[in-house]
Order: C-alpha cells, then sequence, then structure tokens
C-alpha cells in the first residue's frame, strides 16, 4: 500500500512511502513517521475525530486523517487557505481572529427560561470541533482574507439561536461585512463538514434573521447596475434590452 505526502520544508515535494495496511490515514502516518521517516510532521490528539486536529486534504478533499482509510496511492495534504508551518502542519492562529471578529460570545444574558427545545435550536452549531476543513474548501476565503468563514459564520448563528441571548443584533451586526452577503453559497463546506454541520443553510439562515432584524439585504446589489436584463419595471419584458 503506497501513501504519497505533499511535504513542505525549505522546498515542496511529494514523496511516497511504502506502509504494510490498509488502515487510517492517520495510523500509515504514525508508521512513516515511526518506522521510515522521523522527520515527517503532522498533528493529531483524539484519534475520534473529536478534536479535529488531524484535518488533512486527501486527493484535494478536506477529511479528518483518523477517520478516513487509506487508498493506494492516495495523496495526503495540509489544509489550504493557512500557512503551512512544515509537511502538514499548519497556522491556525487566524482561528481565533475570525470568532474574536463575529463577536460569538454572550454579550447580555437574558433571564428567560430555557427548555430542551431551545437547547436543540443550538446543537448542531455546537458541534463544531474547529478543524478548519470548511474553511480550506471555502473558495471565498480563497480571494478575500478578510472573510470571516464558514466555521465562524456557523458559531455566530449558534449565538443567535441561544435564548440565553439578548442582544442578538450585536453578533449580527458584526456578519453583515465579509461576512453573510459574501458568501456565494457554493456548498463546498456542508459537503467537506466531518459533523455533518451545513454551514450554506446557517449562512442562509444568518441572512434572513439580519433582514428580520433591519439590516440590509446586500444580495439584492448582485442584480442592480451591472447588467441590463431587458426587464422594465414600468413597462415589463423588453426584449430588445439585452
Amino acid at each position: 500500500m503506497k501513501i504519497n505526502i505533499k511535504r513542505y520544508n525549505l522546498t515542496e515535494s511529494i514523496q511516497t512511502f511504502e506502509v504494510s495496511h490498509d488502515e487510517t490515514i492517520l495510523n500509515s502516518l504514525i508508521e512513516v513517521k515511526t518506522k521510515i521517516d522521523n522527520t515527517l510532521n503532522f498533528r493529531c490528539g483524539c484519534k475520534t475525530g473529536v478534536c479535529g486536529s488531524c484535518a488533512i486534504r486527501v486527493n484535494g478533499v478536506e477529511r479528518l486523517a483518523c477517520k478516513t482509510h487509506l487508498n493506494d496511492n492516495d495523496l495526503i495534504e495540509p489544509i489550504k487557505n493557512t500557512k503551512v508551518i512544515r509537511d502538514l502542519v499548519v497556522d491556525l492562529s487566524h482561528e481565533s481572529k475570525l470568532l474574536k471578529n463575529t463577536k460569538t460570545y454572550l454579550h447580555e444574558k437574558s433571564s428567560e427560561k430555557i427548555e430542551t427545545k431551545d437547547e436543540k435550536l443550538i446543537d448542531i452549531q455546537s458541534n463544531c470541533i474547529l478543524c478548519q476543513s470548511c474553511f480550506s474548501s471555502c473558495p471565498v476565503y480563497e480571494v478575500n482574507e478578510q472573510f470571516l468563514g464558514p466555521y465562524a459564520l456557523t458559531r455566530a448563528l449558534r449565538y443567535v439561536n441561544d435564548k440565553k441571548e439578548s442582544n442578538i443584533s450585536e453578533v449580527l451586526s458584526s456578519v453583515q461585512n465579509n461576512g453573510v452577503w459574501d458568501c456565494t453559497l457554493c456548498g463546498n463546506c456542508t459537503v467537506v463538514c466531518p459533523q455533518f454541520i451545513d454551514p450554506k443553510t446557517d449562512i442562509m439562515n444568518l441572512r434572513m434573521k439580519s433582514v428580520q432584524e433591519g439590516f440590509e439585504d446586500k444580495s439584492l446589489q448582485n442584480f442592480s447596475g451591472g447588467f441590463d436584463t431587458g426587464f422594465d419595471p414600468l413597462g415589463g419584458f423588453n426584449p430588445n434590452g439585452f
């Protein structure tokens, strides 16, 4: 069984290693490090899919190494959209900055009684393990480093839906610029999430709640001024408009 690993040090290269078993990719990486090349660098923690520290890309798709079985000749790479420190280890320092920018914490505690149904409203979003697979797969962040990113916006919805929070406008205000309206709704983040969270739908819900709270619907800007649709708002459709 062969595993191809994209390595980063002073230069970039792909190295192929022969491993003994068709096991998880994490076990194969551990085998390479302990038995073949102890200079290989990667992250791991719980080994059960809970901590998210072993997020990588397998043949171009974000996966958790501890939950993904190795196929012959798989290509293993670090996650995208962040600085590679060495081999599969990347800089995660931007994580706290993005979460801070979305103000995803309790601002004003309400006095309302919390019931089981209220807890269920935030259960799924609370399951985020910050593996940053969604962040790596996001085409918007690839061209806009100020974009808040899927996991930060999902966390924002978690606090907007939290009945303990009495000031949701504070959270919604923080996601208007480089946030909910900048997302292309491509769905990459939803596809790669190991916790089965749906950031695309979360962002759509944040848009709806933003409008309900009186924020401008910036998605409408995409349909004004940039092209002639042939539609005359006073006279209906004009075939000569194109």
